[in-house]
Parts: C-alpha cells; sequence; structure tokens
C-alpha cells in the first residue's frame, strides 16, 4: 500500500512539474569554428543556422561553454578604435557574440576573438536570449 502511495505521489508531481520544465526553455548557440558557423537550438529543436567570423591569425577565440553575462544593444568596442558591437551578448570578459557592418567577411576567422554575425541574427539571438533569460542560455565555442 506504501509503495502505491508514493508511485501515485510520484506520478502526480510529475504531471505537475513538467509544465513547469518546459517552461524553462533551453538555447544553445554551438559555434564551429572549422566552419565559421553557428546552430541556434531551442527547446531541443534548430532554428537557425548562420555564418560567423572568429577570430583571425594572431587572435583568439576561447573555447568552451559559457552562459551570457550582460548584454549591450548599442555597444563600442572601447578597445578596437569605437567599432559598433550592435546587440552584444558578452560571454567572457570582453568576449562577446555580435553583430557586425563586415558581412562580406562572415564565414571566415575576421574578428580579434569576439563572435560576429550579420545583424539581422545578432538581433534575433539577443531577443531569444533576453527572453529565455541567461540561465537557460549555453554558448559553445568548439573546434
Amino acid at each position: 500500500m506504501r509503495r502505491l502511495l508514493i508511485t501515485v505521489i510520484l506520478g502526480l508531481a510529475m504531471f505537475v512539474l513538467q509544465p513547469l520544465a518546459a517552461k524553462a526553455a533551453s538555447l544553445t548557440a554551438r559555434i564551429d569554428l572549422s566552419s565559421q558557423t553557428m546552430v541556434v537550438t531551442h527547446r531541443g529543436k534548430v532554428k537557425y543556422r548562420w555564418k560567423v567570423s572568429t577570430g583571425r591569425r594572431g587572435y583568439y577565440t576561447p573555447l568552451g561553454t559559457y552562459s551570457p553575462k550582460w548584454l549591450s544593444k548599442y555597444h563600442r568596442s572601447r578597445k578596437y578604435n569605437n567599432a559598433p558591437m550592435p546587440y552584444a551578448i558578452f560571454f567572457r570578459g570582453g568576449y562577446a557574440v555580435h553583430g557586425t557592418d563586415q558581412i562580406s567577411r562572415l564565414g571566415r576567422p575576421a574578428s580579434h576573438g569576439c563572435i560576429r554575425l550579420h545583424p539581422g541574427n545578432a538581433a534575433t539571438l539577443f531577443s531569444l536570449v533576453r527572453r529565455v533569460g541567461f540561465k537557460n542560455t549555453r554558448i559553445i565555442i568548439r573546434k
């Protein structure tokens, strides 16, 4: 009888908590340095595949798994001549995923280490991160 009661309680708990788990959506931006692409997955489904530019020769894009630390919609680089970094998602120190005005360079290494996107794609990702939240977002960078 006790086992039956525990089973019923656990079943009810799963029934109640499952919708809450679904609302804790997972957003993943996977960056592949070798192909210079980003795949954005939301709630387990691939939503976008975009070209990116990462660190060119002599510069470094850090490998690893990160959560966003802060957002800046109209950021400008203090380090690199006030360069525009629209829709910046900072994930490690001064490293960010952000839009670029150098669209023709997307698909090959061209940055000082940040991950550059087409401004429209950066705006889309920025909005998703803002909606889903930092805790539920992962930025994964691999070779």
